[in-house]
């Protein structure tokens, strides 16, 4: 491998290939929290580790269940957003936290250039390599892109509840999210518009890259945690989604 992923260790990205020539393509870039041997446990105990600020706590599975239904492609990063954040520009002074929510990231401190840089080809770019690889295949052989980028979000942060039960995020285009609020709304969530966060050309890449750049239908998603934190909630919203995505692309189809 290199120097910051060993032998054995995952690969810097899963893949559930389209077998459907579905339009959909998922992406889930805080799917995992595994750390690489090199880096130990970053400083943190295994309880931080455990926690949102690690990773998209429960979205791997719903994003499994929905693409496996769609035959869809889906990529997923299992390294913790911590090591660095697949959805940030890597220039970013947020692609490597160094304090997330109330807590202080000892690992990530004072990294040195080359360890910055160490850690973005080692997993960022190949991640965003394979995403750019099935984005130029589908443009190659006339298959439409639906981007639907899977997130999902704490109840609790900085002591602050949050009553949505999902949220649909966009920054130039809104035409998706709009349309997947109002079939969302009409399953009987609580839906966010813009809620609990929003899409920035600073604080996002998938999004403006993939679905603004290229002219893509797309969607930021977000789904509450402790909703879809055991296998009946995952279903669930799997359900849901399989759905609402459908009935929230047809106007655009």
């Amino acid at each position: 491998m290199n120097a910051l992923l060993q032998l054995g260790e995952p690969a810097p990205f899963e893949v559930l290939e389209d077998i459907g020539r579905s339009p959909f393509l998922f992406t889930a870039d805080h799917a995992g929290r595994y750390l690489p041997k090199s880096l130990g446990t970053l400083g943190l105990s295994e309880t931080d580790l455990a926690r949102h600020i690690a990773w998209d706590i429960g979205i791997a599975d719903v994003s499994r269940l929905v693409a496996s239904h769609f035959g869809a492609f889906l990529i997923m990063q299992p390294y913790s957003r911590l090591v660095i954040d697949c959805n940030r520009p890597p220039e970013s002074p947020t692609s490597i936290a160094v304090l997330s929510e109330h807590t202080q990231i000892p690992g990530n401190l004072e990294l040195t250039a080359a360890q910055r840089h160490e850690r973005r080809v080692s997993i960022f770019d190949p991640y965003h390599a394979r995403i750019e690889a099935e984005l130029e295949r589908r443009r190659r052989v006339g298959q439409p892109t639906i981007l639907v980028a899977m997130h999902s979000f704490t109840p609790i942060f900085k002591g602050e509840g949050r009553v949505w039960e999902a949220g649909v995020l966009y920054n130039r285009d809104s035409r998706l999210a709009l349309t997947l609020r109002e079939a969302l709304i009409a399953e009987g969530l609580v839906v966010g518009d813009n809620q609990p966060y929003f899409v920035s050309d600073e604080s996002d890449y998938g999004i403006p890259r993939y679905g603004e750049q290229r002219g893509n239908l797309h969607v930021e998603l977000e789904l509450r945690q402790d909703l879809i934190s055991d296998s009946t909630g995952q279903r669930r919203f799997s359900d849901i989604l399989c759905r609402a995505l459908p009935l929230a692309a047809e106007p655009f189809s």
